[in-house]
């Protein structure tokens, strides 16, 4: 049987959390491999609803091991809250469930403040980000001055490391014109929470390279989606990680060998959050439309999302640049009493055709969707479990999604219940 990596293949909020959950129940080990709490998953199971920032899905299912990948950044605090969120509602979470990189960089206090102060010095060219310090602590990870999980039970040496973390911080706040950061405070609080967070932390390459042997099943569930990748995506309106399949590898110590097959969360129709391109957006009534049904808000921010038509290219793309194998089409029900539907199938940039989304900022912006037109369907496809309950006019616009973007749909998903899922190909029968 053949592990599983889910991503995204738009810009996030695809609806990974029902399809990751249905993927869950039936791996023996979860790991999240990139991103921070600035992106989530709502699972239902059992009529309970659980909203997770960090941890991940198999958490809320007994006898999955949930693991949180080198890749990620950790919020300490945010972590230790979402732990006793969860406990509090019924879950039981300790080491035999939940395993933590050892070597996974921390957001800090000054990370979130940082992001915060640059959004704000911005003005009008504000990215818009979630202000949780996401990009500032992955900054600290490549510049090499990053306080990482290790670093928690080595207290003598805590102190120097902070020091050197300090001459980078505090000089940038000083050129924002904003207070120093109290290192002896930082190192207190590093010691308050450090209880909280050790007794989950191990080698998650080795604890994974043992799974591999044993023959066990692993999911490896992304954050956010392809076009938020801070290499493929719409730069930089981008997250600050790698979102697409291969960072599964580097985010977890696996081998690429490892990973199986990709499978790319996406929505009927389109949608983003913050700011930056966003070809066929609607700014109408049917953009309107399209949040109201799809109840389009962030599972961890509650920021309202742009909408718009599908959009062939960038999910075509997205296949291309994440190897993905197959998509799950979420939500399609939303699209249910809609007269005329578009799905946008290439660009035109001045005079030129374009397949692609281009890299440059200004050409992003200047391209103009070229549409194809869909007679629409008033029936209901909500609940629908199978191609035969689907009326003809949606069966017509999924083929043509499948042709436009050069994947096959292995689940249709055609509501936010687990049990209303068409199953066309198992991932896990790879």
């Amino acid at each position: 049987m053949a592990n599983v990596v889910v991503v995204g293949s738009q810009w996030g909020d695809e609806g990974k959390g029902k399809v990751v959950d249905w993927l869950s129940e039936r791996a023996d080990v979860v790991v999240r491999f990139q991103g921070g709490h600035n992106a989530g998953h709502t699972l239902v199971v059992d009529g309970k609803t659980y909203k997770l920032s960090l941890l991940p899905s198999g958490i809320v299912r007994p006898g999955k091991l949930s693991v949180i990948g080198n890749g990620v950044v950790i919020d300490p605090w945010a972590l230790s809250d979402e732990i006793a969120r969860l406990t509090a509602a019924g879950v039981t979470i300790s080491a035999e469930n939940l395993r933590i990189a050892d070597n996974a960089t921390l957001i800090l206090p000054l990370h979130r403040e940082l992001d915060a102060f640059r959004e704000e010095a911005a003005g009008a060219a504000q990215i818009g980000t979630t202000k949780r310090g996401i990009g500032p602590a992955y900054e600290d990870k490549v510049g090499r001055r990053a306080i990482r999980v290790c670093d928690l039970a080595e207290p003598k040496s805590l102190a120097a490391k902070i020091e050197r973390l300090l001459v980078h911080h505090n000089a940038l706040r000083r050129g924002l014109d904003r207070p120093e950061i109290d290192g002896d405070e930082l190192e207190r609080q590093l010691v308050g929470i450090a209880p909280s967070i050790l007794p989950y932390a191990c080698s998650v390459w080795s604890l994974l390279d043992q799974q591999k042997r044993r023959g066990k099943r692993i999911l490896f569930e992304g954050a956010q989606g392809t076009l938020l990748d801070v290499d493929h995506g719409t730069y930089p309106y981008v997250t600050s990680s790698n979102t697409v399949a291969a960072q599964a590898a580097t985010g977890s110590g696996t081998g690429p060998g490892a990973l199986g097959y990709v499978l790319g969360i996406t929505k009927a129709y389109t949608t983003r959050v913050g700011g930056g391109p966003f070809p066929t957006e609607q700014v109408n009534e049917i953009g309107n439309t399209l949040g109201e049904r799809g109840r389009e808000f962030g599972t961890v921010t509650g920021r309202k999302r742009r909408c718009g038509w599908f959009d062939a290219v960038l999910v075509r793309q997205a296949i291309r640049t994440g190897g993905i194998h197959g998509i799950a089409l979420t939500k399609l029900d939303v699209l249910d009493g809609f007269g005329e539907l578009r799905i946008c199938v290439e660009y035109r940039l001045g005079n030129a055709r374009l397949d692609h989304l281009p890299a440059s900022r200004d050409a992003q912006a200047a391209v103009t969707p070229v549409y194809e037109t869909f007679e629409g369907w008033s029936q209901s496809t909500e609940g629908a479990r199978s191609w035969a309950d689907l009326p003809a006019q949606a069966v017509k616009y999924v083929r043509r999604i499948e042709e436009l973007i050069g994947a096959p749909v292995a689940l249709l998903s055609t509501s936010p219940r687990r049990e209303d899922t068409i199953l066309v190909h198992d991932p896990f029968q790879d």
